[in-house]
């Protein structure tokens, strides 16, 4: 991921030396880098790790709820899927911030975190039951969990919702000004390849005046 990064950055910053700054690119470059060589270790769970939630979202632990939020919509923003097709760098990133919003957005998952005894079980929501229930507690047990599915639901429906409504027109422009880059990139390529094809003709038709030069000359000397 690192050596896809540092590519991934390299083009960027090609491309916009000649087309603009680099603007937001260096801000997510750096965001990708912490998240690439940050303390912790990519073989364990995020969950496990003390600070790794809060590094994603780039927040303090102290953050406020309004805090983390913000954070989330902000980084969500960046590396959404429908800004960044077909880049796996930034896919990989959006499901850390998706994980680590699921649970510093959740006060007694935060807790947990903070003190070190979040488990697998806590992220993937309720456990399996161990034994068979009767249909009386089963409906018991679903009405119980039904709203926190039923929130969990609207809380994704509730970001789509949020990322069309206010940065809709936003990446519909970004997408209109990267097609149009592409189109200047390639009638620029077009138009070095007719320059260089001009310039190739030119050198023939003058080699070939002056081959003609130099045979008149050698004509008009054998006389």
């Amino acid at each position: 991921i690192w050596i896809k990064t540092v590519n991934w950055f390299q083009r960027q910053l090609m491309f916009h030396t000649l087309y603009g700054p680099p603007s937001d690119y260096l801000g997510q470059f750096m965001s990708l880098t912490r998240a690439c060589s940050g303390t912790h270790d990519k073989g364990s769970p995020l969950y496990k790790s003390k600070s790794a939630y809060y590094d994603i979202l780039e927040v303090s632990s102290t953050a406020t709820h309004v805090q983390i939020k913000t954070a989330y919509y902000k980084q969500s923003f960046i590396y959404h899927p429908d800004k960044n097709a077909g880049t796996e760098e930034a896919a990989f990133r959006f499901s850390q911030i998706s994980e680590a919003h699921s649970v510093l957005g959740n006060k007694a998952l935060r807790r947990k975190y903070d003190r070190g005894i979040l488990s697998q079980a806590d992220l993937q929501g309720t456990s399996k039951p161990a034994g068979r229930e009767s249909p009386a507690s089963g409906q018991q047990s679903r009405t119980r969990h039904s709203p926190s599915v039923g929130a969990a639901q609207q809380n994704i429906f509730d970001f789509d919702t949020f990322i069309r409504s206010h940065y809709g027109e936003q990446l519909k422009r970004e997408q209109e000004i990267r097609q149009r880059r592409e189109e200047i990139i390639r009638k620029k390529k077009e138009l070095y390849e007719d320059m260089k094809l001009g310039r190739m003709k030119e050198i023939a038709v003058g080699m070939m005046l002056a081959m003609a030069v130099m045979i008149l000359f050698s004509l008009k000397s054998s006389k």
